[in-house]
């Protein structure tokens, strides 16, 4: 079955702690916790304190690190209470070692990659990985428009992972909502990020709802 994380970016920062018990009772299954250090992205969002107040919630989370020198902030984060660390591709640096350092503190680890990015650094590092999480905007504001073009690139990952026997999730994230989810589940996504559209909605239950029941026509063998 489809995941689903709400992205707290797109939360009511004024109450975020109802905010984060609205989506556990929708039935999301994680948080997603976009960190930005307005360096490697344009903007500035949250730490690793207010990850560990998060995490205190009723949903495991997902800490989406678009950070410069990740490895030096992984030890903060998954001590504060993440689940899951995703590092971004991009930011180059020994990308193994970091990612062994993830699992060494007892956390999945993921890799980012950016809209422009080849999926052919993966190829390198998919004993490596928990997680792939696929950018279908480009990152650092919440409330943009998927771009089209990525449906592929989802595509060709989920062949990789598949040919490889890779059990990784693959992830998705950038303008998500009931239609373009059901896109990129089509397209072979197990985990989908969704921010302005969920947190958006009228009824977040039946948003998720509509998400799993894309799944399970996409996918009936798993109703048999």
């Amino acid at each position: 079955m489809v995941k689903v994380g709400p992205s707290l970016l797109a939360a009511d920062f004024r109450v975020m702690g109802a905010e984060i018990e609205r989506m556990a009772e929708a039935g999301a299954d994680y948080l997603h916790f976009d960190v930005m250090d307005g360096t490697f992205v344009p903007n500035i969002t949250f730490g690793s304190g207010i990850l560990k107040a998060a995490a205190k919630g009723p949903l495991p989370v997902d800490a989406h690190l678009m950070v410069e020198h990740p490895e030096t902030h992984v030890a903060d984060f998954a001590q504060a209470g993440a689940k899951i660390i995703t590092i971004h591709a991009e930011t180059g640096g020994h990308l193994h070692r970091t990612l062994a350092l993830i699992r060494e503190h007892g956390c999945l680890a993921g890799l980012a990659l950016n809209p422009a990015t080849s999926p052919d650094c993966l190829r390198y590092l998919l004993p490596s990985l928990d997680l792939v999480l696929v950018m279908t905007v480009n990152p650092g504001f919440g409330g943009q428009k998927m771009i089209p073009e990525c449906l592929d690139k989802i595509a060709e990952i989920r062949g990789m992972l598949d040919r490889a026997g890779s059990k990784a999730m693959l992830e998705v994230d950038g303008g998500a909502n009931t239609e373009t989810g059901r896109e990129m589940m089509r397209r072979g996504a197990d985990f989908i990020v969704a921010g302005s559209a969920l947190f958006g909605a009228k009824d977040a239950k039946a948003f998720i709802d509509s998400l799993r029941a894309s799944w399970r026509e996409l996918h009936p063998e798993e109703n048999a």
